[in-house]
């Protein structure tokens, strides 16, 4: 049997993470969590997830410069990226037409649809 896929969940909200981390975890999936850019990348050093979760407005380090790290680095530049924000649409479109860097693999807005996250996480970590 092949091993949970691993998502980091990144978000400075502690709500959030632990919503997150309990509905993804009762799917199956093993989560590990950060509250900000600066501990994600923490994380996303020693445990190397398969996917991660990410919020844009966070202290410390902001999810935008946190997914700009990781998709201009050949170590994580694969690793699949649903934004989860209460940003407005106006963001969606603006990150997705940046050049500089790819658009997220996917875009969840809050208040957060279980099925609609679930969706897209299931289909962004299949084999």
């Amino acid at each position: 049997m092949a091993s949970p896929k691993r998502i980091l969940i990144v978000d400075d909200e502690q709500d959030i993470r632990t919503y997150l981390s309990t509905l993804l975890g009762d799917q199956g999936y093993e989560t590990f969590q950060a509250k900000d850019g600066e501990e994600a990348m923490q994380k996303l050093l020693a445990e190397s997830p398969d996917m991660i979760t990410l919020d844009i407005s966070m202290p410390e380090k902001s999810g935008v410069k946190f997914f700009r790290e990781i998709k201009t680095d050949d170590r994580w530049k694969h690793i699949p990226v649903i934004i989860v924000t209460g940003v407005s649409e106006d963001f969606r479109n603006f990150i997705s037409s940046r050049h500089q860097i790819p658009a997220p693999e996917g875009f969840v807005s809050k208040p957060i649809s279980p099925e609609e996250i679930l969706g897209l996480v299931r289909t962004l970590t299949k084999a």
